[in-house]
C-alpha cells in the first residue's frame, strides 16, 4: 500500500512540475503609444516582472519605465543584452530607458542573476 502512495504522488509531482514550468502562458501586453514615433511600457518588478511579456513594434522608440518594489537583491539590476542593456533598479525609483528595434523577434531581459526572466516581443 505504502508503494502505491508513493508511486501516486511521484506521479502528481511531475504533472505539477510539467504545468508550472511549461503550462503557464503570460499574455503580451502591448506597449501604450504617446505618438506614431514613440510608445512606453510601465513594468513593476515585484517578485518578478509585471508584466513579464511586452509587445512593441520594429522601428518605434519605446521607453521602460522600470519601477522596483521587491528587496530582493537579484532584482538590482535588468539586462536586455540584446540591446545592450543593463540598468540598476534602486528601490523604490523608476528606471527609464528607451529601445528602437531594427529586427523583429522574440528577445529575453532578465534579472542580474538570470533567476528572473521577460520577454520582448517585437513586431512589424
Amino acid at each position: 500500500m505504502d508503494k502505491v502512495f508513493v508511486f501516486i504522488g511521484g506521479i502528481l509531482g511531475i504533472i505539477f512540475t510539467a504545468w508550472f514550468f511549461f503550462g503557464k502562458k503570460d499574455e503580451a501586453v502591448q506597449a501604450r503609444s504617446e505618438s506614431p514615433e514613440k510608445a512606453e511600457v510601465d513594468i513593476l518588478v515585484k517578485g518578478g516582472y509585471q508584466p513579464s511579456t511586452v509587445q512593441i513594434k520594429k522601428n518605434k522608440i519605446t521607453t521602460f519605465n522600470f519601477t522596483r518594489q521587491d528587496e530582493n537583491s537579484c532584482l538590482e539590476d535588468v539586462i536586455l543584452s540584446e540591446f545592450k542593456i543593463k540598468r540598476f533598479l534602486p528601490l523604490g525609483k523608476t528606471v527609464s530607458f528607451e529601445i528602437k528595434p531594427e529586427k523583429t523577434g522574440t528577445f529575453d531581459f532578465s534579472c542580474g542573476m538570470g533567476m528572473f526572466h521577460g520577454k520582448l516581443i517585437v513586431k512589424d
